[in-house]
C-alpha cells in the first residue's frame, strides 16, 4: 500500500454541521486500518490526514467521500507521500 496525504482547506461555504460526520468518517478509516494520523491546522483553515491506499484513484475516492469535502465545506488536495 502507498501513503497519501489528504489536505482539506475550508471554503467560504464551510459549515460546522459537517464536522461530526467528518470525525465519524476518520474513525471508520482508523477502524479499517487505513488512517495513520490526522489533525486540524492551528489557524483553523483546515486539516490533513495520512491514509494508506492502493492507488491515487482509490485515495481520491476515499477523500471525496469525506463529508466535509462532499458537502463543499472544504476542498481537497491529495499527494502521494513517499515517507522515508
Amino acid at each position: 500500500m502507498k501513503k497519501y496525504l489528504l489536505i482539506t482547506t475550508r471554503t467560504e461555504n464551510f459549515e460546522d454541521q459537517y464536522v461530526p460526520a467528518h470525525y465519524q468518517f476518520l474513525d471508520r478509516l482508523k477502524a479499517e486500518n487505513r488512517l495513520e494520523m490526522f489533525g486540524p491546522f492551528s489557524d483553523a483553515s483546515g486539516g490533513a490526514y495520512l491514509i494508506s491506499a492502493e492507488s491515487l484513484k482509490e485515495a481520491t475516492e476515499i477523500g471525496n467521500s469525506d463529508p466535509i469535502v462532499d458537502s463543499g465545506s472544504s476542498t481537497l488536495v491529495i499527494k502521494e507521500w513517499q515517507i522515508k
